[in-house]
């Protein structure tokens, strides 16, 4: 019981980045009409202004490998809270936009870099059953701070006219609770045995967090993560044919995460949802709904996922995101624009089932322990850069597009999706780390 009290407990820690993910990432869906009033913002600027925390990610994604791998999974963890901390307080008094899109910016860096420390760390401390559902936590807790992100919004939109700043600021609070929270942390066995050559530790870790059922089975592991740290000692490139299964696996179910659209419906809710025709006010307040939608299929996700393994779950999100998608298509098209919110809230239950739920345990599993970082860094930073493309856009494509060719193009990419899962994603459920490797080498 000890054992697993002190697995949970660090995983629900480190997860907590997630939450801070979230919420960074979706307040700013409160505050960018008024910013944009507020400094006289044109199209170009201002979805440069929304899109800078992406931007930081997107950087943050990409040079996110070489801390979490050289530092350690749990001082990288440490100083993504400070990030967030500096962000939420800087972005909240900013007094021009200028200064808001760096703080923004230093925000986005915490972000990227705790897609690539908190699913890894968690992955590398879990044992085979459980690393679904306790890697999913971080997806978990991403929009369970997406939701109250939504939810501190509507709650602080009418208090005054410096309301926006106050929807900022409030980051500050948590942001400081996990800081102080990571020095509880243990560090990854996996990163002592194999970067640190620290075994003694490592195995110390592996006991407390409860790897291995019985004494026999936790030196199997044990043997099997000093085999892999000798194996690819000689192999710390990531881009070579023997790891190209899994940088492909990563690439694209991180840029097919994206090409949904869930990230600019995310950010722009209430703007999509006054497209159809609902006040300000009714637009924050359905943005909660989505919020409470995303949390309640992503804990069915995160409770399917070691059980019906994570390529079903491929496939429910992709059936489900066609269906949503074209319907929304349709619903702009024929007018019935009083339907796009349901259809909404339905595109957000298949993506956190399907693909919000697998997307950072799979890539977390896929790769060798010694390329892990940068393989974690691969799919992070494709999953941001297109984000922030995206986000970068999307203001520009309501002015050009109608809003049924914008959600019919994210429909047809989601076709793609299902095509890809169908003939080239394995199953990953139960397999332990070190096996992963051998199934993941390339031999055809």
């Amino acid at each position: 019981m000890g054992k697993q009290f002190f697995l949970y407990k660090s995983a629900v820690v480190a997860s907590l980045a997630g939450f801070l993910f979230g919420f960074d990432t979706v307040v700013i869906s409160g505050v960018e009409q008024t910013i944009q009033k507020l400094w006289g913002l044109d199209s170009m600027l201002h979805g440069l202004a929304i899109s800078m925390a992406l931007w930081g990610t997107v950087l943050g994604s990409l040079i996110g490998g070489w801390p979490t791998e050289y530092v350690g999974r749990k001082k990288t963890l440490l100083w993504v809270g400070l990030l967030y901390f500096v962000s939420a307080v800087g972005s909240a008094l900013a007094p021009e936009v200028y200064s808001f899109m760096f703080f923004r910016f230093i925000g986005g860096l915490g972000v990227g870099i705790s897609t690539i420390a908190a699913p890894m760390f968690i992955s590398e401390i879990a044992p085979p059953k459980y690393r679904g559902r306790l890697t999913g936590m971080f997806q978990f807790n991403i929009v369970f701070g997406i939701l109250i992100a939504f939810m501190s919004n509507s709650l602080l939109g009418d208090i005054g006219e410096n309301s926006w700043r106050w929807m900022l600021g409030v980051e500050a609070f948590p942001a400081l609770i996990f800081t102080l929270l990571c020095f509880g942390l243990p560090e990854s066995p996996r990163w002592l045995i194999v970067r640190k050559n620290d075994l003694e530790g490592g195995l110390a870790v592996l006991k407390k967090t409860g790897s291995g059922s019985t004494e026999a089975e936790l030196n199997v592991l044990y043997n099997q993560i000093i085999a892999s740290a000798h194996e690819n000692q000689q192999s710390g490139t990531l881009f070579t044919r023997r790891l190209l299964k899994p940088v492909l696996l990563a690439f694209f179910i991180a840029f097919f995460n994206q090409l949904s659209g869930i990230n600019a419906i995310l950010y722009f809710a209430p703007r999509i949802f006054e497209m159809a025709g609902l006040e300000l006010q009714a637009a924050l307040l359905q943005s909660v709904g989505l919020g409470i939608i995303n949390l309640i299929f992503t804990f069915v996700g995160l409770w399917l996922i070691d059980k019906l393994g994570r390529k079903k779950l491929l496939y429910i999100g992709s059936f489900g995101y066609i269906a949503s998608l074209g319907l929304t298509s349709w619903a702009f098209a024929s007018g019935n624009v009083g339907m796009v919110p349901f259809y909404i809230f339905a595109f957000i239950a298949a993506h956190a089932m399907g693909q919000g739920a697998v997307i950072w345990v799979f890539i977390s599993e896929i790769f060798p322990n010694r390329q892990r970082a940068f393989g974690q860094s691969l799919g992070s930073f494709t999953h941001w850069f297109f984000a922030a493309l995206l986000t970068l856009l999307f203001p520009l494509m309501t002015e050009v597009l109608a809003p049924e060719i914008i959600f019919g193009i994210f429909c047809g990419m989601m076709f793609l999706q299902l095509l890809w899962v169908f003939f080239f994603v394995p199953e990953t459920k139960g397999v332990p780390l070190e096996e992963m490797e051998e199934r993941m080498k390339f031999n055809s």
